[in-house]
């Protein structure tokens, strides 16, 4: 049965039915909610535009995946992590090529600011998705009735905190990945010692004698 939330119908294939399973399987429900309402918010913000609704539901599901224990590494930024574990679901089910990279670059630069949304939809709208859920970005760009009801089905309970500590949990033991990201902020706040790879000071310490 063809289930639909705040107007958005969520995908019904076998590849969608399996992507929900994955996620469900590996994250919490935290990041489970999260990911779904990633999905919800970055359709109602798509409203008008042409997009593959397949497409978006993957990254927008598999975006952070990167932060579960399952599927983190430590050696790559986690956006990264979620973005190649996406490419390789996509092509267990046939689909490779530009639109498997299309969900690649959507999860890899979801928290690289502003350039997605210059880009395919469906790398624009998981962006969308992300800013309006965790930052606020769009939030009366839909309705009250909408957030209402993708609130009611993927509840926020103590969201901000309970995300933080996913995401200081997910980048602590990788600090490093997070120089030029957003993501180095959790850490300085969270982290006790932490303090960011400073870009000026890389450039002065640089091998080029100049």
């Amino acid at each position: 049965m063809t289930e639909t939330i705040a107007g958005v119908r969520i995908p019904d294939s076998t590849l969608a039915r399996e992507a929900t399973e994955l996620l469900r399987d590996a994250a919490s429900p935290l990041l489970y909610d999260h990911s779904r309402r990633v999905f919800l918010f970055g359709s109602l913000r798509g409203e008008g535009l042409a997009y593959d609704a397949e497409l978006l539901y993957v990254g927008a599901l598999f975006h952070d995946l990167g932060l579960t224990e399952r599927y983190r590494r430590t050696d790559q930024r986690f956006e990264i992590d979620g973005a190649d574990e996406a490419r390789r679901f996509l092509g267990t089910h046939g689909i490779t090529g530009e639109p498997a990279d299309r969900v690649w670059t959507a999860i890899a630069l979801h928290t690289t600011p502003e350039i997605p949304l210059h880009m395919a939809p469906e790398v624009a709208l998981v962006t969308r998705g992300v800013e309006l859920d965790v930052l606020g970005i769009g939030y009366d760009a839909i309705t009250p009735a909408q957030r209402a009801a993708v609130t009611a089905a993927h509840p926020r309970p103590d969201f901000k905190p309970r995300i933080l500590e996913a995401f200081t949990a997910g980048l602590v033991d990788r600090p490093a990945t997070t120089f030029g990201n957003v993501k180095a902020d959790v850490l300085e706040h969270f982290v006790p010692g932490f303090h960011h790879t400073d870009f000026v000071d890389v450039i002065k310490n640089s091998p080029w004698p100049e």
